[in-house]
């Protein structure tokens, strides 16, 4: 049995029946490493090693937890609700739809502008989402609806739009990894070659938004009161503190690309501005990184779980197999290349990891089997972007989740992996090939 999906299988069974993602990670990545033949030891020792590519992932996020919560104890949650409450009239159920499209779109935007705009990817969801969280309860918005909203904002741009992230994955890594596998890529526009799999990343947002999560979800309103710890009054002075902090986080995360220098300074604003107390700002710091806690130590898990994938050889194996499985059907080749990249991905958790990976093998079989270069650029590239959605290990979903679970009432799995994967990696897998096929 192949080790990849030996330990991509185990561990996404294992976080479906509940067991902790952090948990399944590590049985997996051990599961994976006997089956590939390291050992114990050997699979131990592989996944020691990929511990540290987490860390710094780990550390940011811990910090913005705490950031977050010093947010959340100026006031702004209340602040954003009662005036949202107050424009739209709290009895209008018309003004409560139109206030809940808003917020939905507002969230769209940032998430997009995240990727290229504001090339902030993650940072900003822990210092938008908890906030939001209040006037979203108040209006029974389902959180698997803004985490689909959140995803797509996520996923899309990168993989159709050459600006921010996008460039660094459609330029400086989908197209110099296929031209270093042979294929000429003169005049091969990539935005036309990833056009056709980006609607479906759309048709999947539009299934979600009008169909699958349109009906009202209630939330406990006193468990989100209790996770942000604050009263419900506020002053003035505490939301510009708030909104400066905030300023100051995002200005100083584009400058000095780092989160945890970011939201260390949004929180020390906090501490000398004296909203929050001095006194209270050790244990309010500790009570934000455990929020965090988590998401940190799955970004962790994630990285020695790719490690142990790598070491044992079998990514390169199951490429080379799902050749051997093709013979000289286009249609047929094209699925397999789309469903190894979905494998892939989802036990990694990095599109961008996985264009290397695949490309020294697809594009040659791509170009054997008479795929042309626009088609070959979309096969990769959709092979590469499957399975960043639905991935547990995935910081498009481990995002989203770390805005929507600061109260506990956002299940990462069934609340945010479940359906992503199936609103997003389905039509882009249907997508894609057909994108294969017509190019």
């Amino acid at each position: 049995m192949n080790a990849v999906v030996a330990a991509v299988g185990i561990m996404l069974v294992l976080s479906l029946c509940r067991v902790h993602v952090v948990v399944a990670l590590i049985v997996g990545a051990l599961a994976g490493g006997l089956v590939g033949g390291l050992g114990i030891e050997g699979s131990l020792a592989a996944f020691n090693k990929g511990l540290g590519g987490g860390a710094t992932v780990a550390l940011s996020y811990a910090l913005l937890g705490a950031f977050a919560v010093a947010i959340a104890r100026s006031g702004l949650a209340h602040a954003l609700a009662d005036k949202a409450l107050t424009l739209v009239g709290r009895q209008d159920a018309s003004g409560g739809s139109a206030l809940k499209w808003l917020l939905l779109a507002l969230l769209l935007c940032v998430a997009i502008a995240s990727q290229n705009v504001l090339p902030i990817h993650i940072a900003f969801i822990p210092l938008l989402v908890p906030p939001l969280l209040y006037v979203m309860t108040r209006l029974a918005i389902d959180r698997r609806l803004v985490a689909c909203v959140i995803t797509f904002g996520l996923i899309t741009p990168y993989m159709f739009l050459p600006v921010g992230f996008g460039n660094i994955f459609l330029n400086e890594i989908l197209l110099a990894n296929v031209v270093k596998s042979g294929v000429d890529v003169t005049g091969v526009k990539v935005t036309e070659a990833m056009s056709i799999p980006a609607l479906g990343m759309v048709a999947g947002l539009l299934v979600a938004v009008l169909f699958s999560y349109r009906r009202k979800r209630v939330y406990d309103l006193d468990r989100i009161a209790q996770a942000e710890q604050v009263s419900v009054s506020y002053n003035p002075m505490s939301l510009v503190v708030a909104g400066v902090a905030i300023l100051v986080a995002f200005v100083v995360q584009l400058w000095l690309d780092s989160m945890i220098i970011g939201a260390l300074l949004g929180f020390v604003i906090f501490s000398l501005s004296g909203v929050v107390r001095w006194r209270e700002a050790d244990s309010l710091f500790t009570e934000g990184m455990k929020m965090m806690a988590m998401i940190g130590f799955i970004m962790i898990a994630a990285a020695g779980f790719a490690e142990v994938l790598r070491e044992t050889g079998h990514v390169q194996t199951l490429v080379d197999a799902s050749a051997a499985w093709i013979g000289n059907s286009k249609a047929v080749g094209a699925l397999l290349m789309l469903l190894v990249g979905l494998l892939v991905t989802m036990g990694i958790g990095s599109s961008f990891s996985t264009v290397p990976i695949i490309a020294a093998i697809f594009v040659p079989l791509c170009v054997q089997l008479g795929f042309s270069p626009l088609a070959i650029v979309s096969i990769v590239g959709t092979a590469g972007a499957l399975g960043d959605a639905g991935s547990p290990a995935s910081d498009s979903t481990l995002g989203p989740t770390s805005g929507l679970n600061v109260d506990g009432q956002h299940n990462h799995i069934w609340d945010t992996v479940v359906p992503t994967f199936l609103h997003y990696n389905l039509p882009l897998l249907a997508f894609g090939w057909v994108a294969a096929m017509v190019l």
